[in-house]
């Protein structure tokens, strides 16, 4: 099936709010030997704001991100799911990219009004080469050198991981440079460690890791906090009853006699208490999953792997105290509420089929008729992204009162911290504290920053009393 190696630089962190500038893949075959690349760059939405830092980072000065002659948004999404759609299917795996990178590239295509979870549908599978170095760390240590970091603790940044492991990483936090060094990373892991290779392709797969969790009476689970590994022996206690592609673990180190006694309200506030005795894991997002008989005594957390077979079993065959734990996990949790902002609903539920063919259509489409699909849509998010598309492209389309209603949306979240994105205010006082610390201001990024939101913050502040204030009154 082969792999695609991908990775994004965005204008910030948050997944919705911020986007994707530059997106580079390289497409290998199962070996990992090189078969194509691809490489798009946008310019800059009118209505995101950067995070000086992520400008910093990238080394993009603002000028670059509002070059003319870069493709707009739009184009480049579009231009990122031709080629991805071409090499499908495939494994996708990118440098903490099921956190960062697959999230941004869901909200990119959702908000161009394609579906979003390309990287899990039409055969692909997709997996993060952050987890396989911190588990080949942990599993075969001779497997890679992982630099130590002044605290003692081992650092798995990419910039200083691929170095210490003679990978070439010329240009860190350059989208095609990072994909380079993570697919020589992963060779150096399938090289000298095969089977940990095997296994981390092999739950790349979502029936897989479904089948694994399920049949297995128990297995390590390995999570990554803050570059850290941290090794669970769980069993599987069953599906999520909220989540189709969660799976609820209950930890085998510790004793479970005590949570059988416990009264409803005293189980469910010890199951809500952090850190859980319960881990979920999402089936479709390669968790790292050793079984107990592979793991190495450290990963056992002192614990006889004899005792923590025979306990795993005792608790999958006890369905009625599985059931109960399930169910005060669940009626434990915070009630989740809809997001105000439309960003922040891409799991809201998926568009039906109507609305999918529309969105099929509006592609295809003159502006007129975009116009007219747009306001067809069931999906209220999709009518509002539809609308933002439209006025983007041309916003003499819109009748005047849409056309209102767009620039205020949009001015809103330059301005308004009710709006939910990062506004021209919050990014000028960033920029201000960062040229007052002791932050080097390379190449005048950050100078060239305030003065283009100096700049921009009046522009912006005269556009919305000309047409919001006057027009009201």
């Amino acid at each position: 099936m082969g792999f695609v190696f991908f990775d994004t630089e965005t204008t910030g962190l948050r997944h919705g709010f911020d986007q994707i500038v530059h997106f580079a893949a390289i497409r290998t075959d199962n070996d990992l030997n090189e078969v194509g690349r691809f490489e798009a760059r946008s310019r800059l939405l009118p209505h995101v704001v950067p995070h000086p830092a992520a400008l910093l980072t990238n080394g993009l000065p603002i000028g670059r991100l509002n070059d003319d002659g870069l493709p707009s948004h739009y184009d480049m999404v579009r231009a990122i799911r031709r080629t991805l759609l071409d090499w499908s299917p495939s494994v996708f795996v990118g440098y903490n990219s099921i956190r960062f990178d697959e999230e941004m590239l869901r909200h990119a295509l959702f908000q161009t009004l394609h579906p979003a979870f390309l990287t899990s549908s039409h055969g692909n599978c997709r997996a993060d080469a952050l987890g396989l170095v911190m588990a080949a760390s942990a599993l075969s240590p001779p497997c890679l050198s992982v630099p130590i970091g002044p605290e003692g603790r081992p650092v798995f940044r990419l910039d200083q991981l691929a170095p210490a492991n003679a990978v070439a990483h010329d240009k860190a936090h350059d989208a095609m440079a990072d994909v380079v060094a993570t697919l020589g990373l992963c060779r150096c892991v399938q090289e000298r460690a095969p089977e940990l290779w095997q296994r981390f392709v092999r739950f790349s797969k979502k029936a897989t890791v479904g089948d694994f969790v399920d049949a297995e009476d128990g297995f390590v689970l390995s999570e990554f906090f803050s570059n850290q590994a941290y090794h669970t022996p769980v069993v599987c206690l069953g599906p999520d009853p909220q989540q189709p592609n969660g799976r609820l673990c209950l930890r085998l180190d510790m004793a479970h006699a005590e949570l059988a006694s416990m009264p409803d309200e005293e189980l469910q506030s010890y199951l809500s208490a952090k850190p859980s005795p319960i881990r979920r894991l999402r089936i479709n997002a390669a968790p790292t999953l050793t079984a107990l008989f592979d793991a190495p005594e450290q990963m056992l957390n002192g614990c006889d792997i004899n005792e923590l077979e025979d306990r795993a079993q005792s608790i999958k065959e006890d369905v009625a105290f599985c059931s109960r734990m399930i169910a005060s996990y669940v009626a434990a949790r915070e009630p989740r509420s809809p997001s105000v902002h439309v960003e922040e609903r891409i799991y809201d539920g998926f568009p039906g089929p109507d609305d999918e063919n529309r969105m099929a259509s509006f592609h295809t489409a003159n502006r007129q008729d975009a116009l007219a699909i747009v306001q067809q849509f069931n999906d209220d998010r999709l009518r509002i992204f539809g609308l933002r598309l439209i006025y983007m492209r041309d916003r003499s389309v819109l009748p005047s009162e849409i056309r209102l209603a767009a620039e205020r949306d949009l001015t809103d979240r330059l301005v308004d911290v009710a709006a939910g994105g990062f506004t021209l205010h919050q990014a000028l006082q960033e920029t201000e504290n960062l040229l007052d610390g002791e932050e080097a201001d390379i190449d005048g990024i950050l100078s060239g920053y305030r003065d283009y939101l100096i700049e921009r913050i009046e522009r912006v502040t005269a556009f919305r009393a000309r047409e919001f204030v006057a027009g009201a009154g």
